[in-house]
């Protein structure tokens, strides 16, 4: 019995099996420990119980010492019955059985032929799923514009589906987030990589030293991202437990730094940026990113009716000089963080609006804070009224 994959290319369809004879030889050329799989693929293969079928093949895939065999049982044994298989199965079982095969060329030989077997037309939510996996292959060997021809394929079919299991979506995200940290795209890879946790179970899906790696990686692109701004989302995910207690738990603090835009904990946590060289040559990048988020928090806990601040006052929470105060709000004007105007005559901004976030439980009851404030000022208008509203009537 063979441990290897034949060249897909070779055999484009395999000959018609003999069931008996092939389960046969697997019982003598296999442990005494798989023996009952084979005798059980043989009676379920008789009675025609596919899906029973499915599931002691499943089984039989998860088994330890069933590894070097793998790759033959699924191109021989389930080959000959696949048709009557679910595709989304199929192709969970097949991008199981790829990861034994070791050789790039018959890696992705075998994801490609694969894919030609479960197409958009009988199946478009497994099409993705094998799809995405022969993307994320690629990118793994080096072909970064095959792999993003792919992932564009994926997405144009993905886009278009209304609902798909977890692990479809999953797929797709995790080879556009691995796509997008090789080109050191920090934006896209935030939003794909967040999007990819949102369909995977932490602890059954990803091992500690890839959630370890996933988070130590998230918080890097949200410092460098020039788009992002609000760490919130991040923040609340328990993906950054994967940082404490390691070298790099650091790291962690300095996004709740961000986060609430307090540049005094930045200056005092910057020594530490020498441990991530890609931090210490963006450190300007970083202090002026800081300082827009110092400005965004400023603005934000300010009542909507106190949102006129002087140039002063921005030099003062952002600790820059006060001739690039006027600068800065440019720059959160145009990324379009806040939306409002410049009094260049009396050095003033006057913020109407502030970009939506995801608040921290600090910030959450900041937000508290202020709206028992504001009832407490209802109540108090309420007391003054009611007598007049009393007499009136």
């Amino acid at each position: 019995m063979s441990s290897s994959a034949q060249s897909s290319s070779d055999r484009p369809k395999p000959p018609k099996l003999n069931v008996e004879e092939y389960l046969a030889t697997a019982v003598s050329a296999t442990p005494s420990d798989l023996h009952p799989f084979f005798e059980s693929f043989q009676s379920l293969y008789s009675r025609k119980l596919w899906h029973q079928l499915t599931q002691k093949v499943d089984e039989f895939f998860d088994y330890p010492l069933a590894k070097q065999y793998r790759v033959d049982v699924y191109t021989r044994f389930v080959r000959d019955f696949e048709e009557r298989l679910n595709p989304l199965r199929l192709a969970e079982m097949g991008i199981k059985i790829s990861q034994d095969i070791d050789n790039p060329a018959e890696h992705l030989e075998f994801l490609t032929d694969l894919l030609s077997r479960i197409t958009q037309d009988n199946s478009s939510d497994a099409h993705v799923l094998v799809l995405s996996t022969l993307a994320h292959a690629k990118l793994l060997f080096g072909d970064l514009e095959g792999s993003k021809t792919d992932i564009d394929a994926a997405w144009k079919v993905l886009d278009n589906l209304d609902a798909v299991e977890n692990s479809v979506n999953g797929a797709y995200y995790r080879v556009a987030a691995d796509y997008y940290k090789a080109k050191a795209e920090y934006a896209p890879y935030y939003r794909n990589s967040l999007l990819y946790l949102a369909c995977v179970d932490l602890e059954k899906d990803m091992s500690q030293e890839e959630r370890l790696l996933r988070a130590h990686d998230l918080a890097l692109s949200a410092f460098l991202a020039e788009t992002i701004y609000n760490f919130g989302e991040l923040l609340m995910h328990p993906i950054l437990d994967s940082l404490d207690g390691t070298p790099h738990e650091w790291i962690k603090k300095l996004l709740f730094t961000f986060n609430e835009g307090n540049i005094g904990k930045f200056e005092a946590q910057s020594p530490l940026f020498g441990q991530e060289p890609i931090l210490m040559g963006n450190y300007p990048f970083l202090r002026q990113k800081i300082c827009l988020m110092a400005l965004i928090e400023s603005v934000f806990a300010r009542g909507a009716y106190d949102r006129t601040m002087s140039f002063q006052t921005i030099s003062e929470e952002t600790r820059l000089p006060l001739d690039e105060v006027e600068h800065l709000i440019m720059k959160a004007l145009s990324l379009k963080l806040i939306r409002g105007s410049i009094d260049q005559v009396d050095q003033k901004a006057v913020i109407t609006w502030v970009q939506p976030r995801v608040l921290s439980r600090s910030q959450i009851g900041k937000l508290a804070e202020r709206l028992d404030t504001w009832k407490k000022k209802l109540d108090g208008v309420a007391e003054r009224i009611a007598p007049e509203l009393l007499v009136s009537s």
